[in-house]
């Protein structure tokens, strides 16, 4: 059987969870993921641990917060004063808005908390911070 090495077309399936035992995404519901070694499509760290697998070979691979999508940064959490948003505008936690910022940028940020003053906006992925847990299955390596 093939090894997985740079450039292969690696077909797996995953479960993968958080360390609540959470899980925060999985294959069974989409289908089988094909991906190319070397091409960036998953972590690096991710691409390693699949590297040098073979088709039918099953692993536990743990990724920290830095291999997967870094930590919770401080500066990703933004305040904007109420009056910038309309007076009609309900806002909720944990709701998601557009925000446009300088130069046209679009990024999605999750109100995490509002008051009469202010709205307090995190532009952090949803996982950063935390260490995730795939358990993988390689299907084939072409």
């Amino acid at each position: 059987m093939t090894l997985a090495h740079h450039g292969s077309s690696v077909t797996i399936n995953y479960i993968g969870t958080l360390n609540n035992g959470r899980i925060f995404h999985s294959t069974e519901e989409h289908g089988p993921y094909t991906l190319t070694i070397g091409s960036g499509q998953v972590f690096p760290a991710l691409e390693q641990a699949i590297t040098g697998m073979r088709g039918g070979e099953v692993k536990n691979v743990v990724l920290t917060a830095a291999e997967a999508y870094g930590p919770r940064l401080p500066e990703n959490i933004i305040k904007l004063s109420r009056q910038m948003f309309p007076a009609d505008k309900e806002l909720t936690i944990g709701q998601k808005l557009s925000i446009e910022f300088k130069g046209g940028v679009s990024r999605i940020m999750v109100v995490t908390a509002v008051s009469d003053q202010e709205v307090t906006l995190d532009g952090n992925h949803p996982l950063a911070g935390l260490e995730l847990t795939f358990a993988l299955k390689v299907e084939s390596v072409a």
